[in-house]
């Protein structure tokens, strides 16, 4: 039974939902408190699967457009990156686009997935499904809602299978 454990990072724009995502997908629970993180936040979970058994080690960054000196250090030893936009604000995903173009010069060869939260708000969304499928050509996009848990456990075990291929 092989066992390995990961560092992934969520990066992206304040406000955009990392924090419920990875208590969604940690805990299964959702807080309709908003909580600003400042720094970072760690959790882990332990994922098992038919070579055994990955441990996911999450590492919550606090909400940024770019990233800062402290947050570059904070993505040291990561394989994996998660990069979490909020569909009702467009903008958001070009800060996270942004930011996993950083973090790609700082790791090597990060297994990137990128999140478009709050599915829930659909009617609302600002960036169109035309976006999202041209990002598909160039890496995983999964549409999320913390608040129902729609997509998330599917997004994070596609970063682990990516994972556990690189080892």
């Amino acid at each position: 039974m092989s066992e390995f454990a990961r560092k992934i990072c969520l990066l992206g724009d304040f406000g955009v939902g990392k924090t419920s995502l990875v208590g969604r997908y940690v805990r299964n629970t959702f807080s309709e408190k908003y909580l600003t993180t400042v720094g970072v936040k760690v959790d882990s979970k332990e994922v098992a699967h038919a070579g055994g058994v990955s441990k996911l080690v999450i590492w919550d960054i606090a909400g940024k457009s770019a990233l800062d000196h402290l947050n570059q250090t904070y993505l040291r030893g990561a394989s994996g990156l998660m990069l979490v936009a909020d569909g009702t604000r467009e903008p958001t995903l070009r800060s996270a686009l942004y930011l996993m173009m950083q973090a790609k010069s700082l790791l090597q060869d990060p297994a990137c997935v990128v999140l478009v939260n709050k599915i829930d708000l659909i009617d609302r969304w600002e960036i169109l499904p035309s976006t999202l499928n041209e990002l598909r050509k160039t890496v995983p996009v999964f549409e999320t809602s913390a608040l129902s848990g729609d997509g998330v456990e599917a997004a994070f075990e596609h970063l682990a299978a990516e994972l556990r291929r690189q080892t």
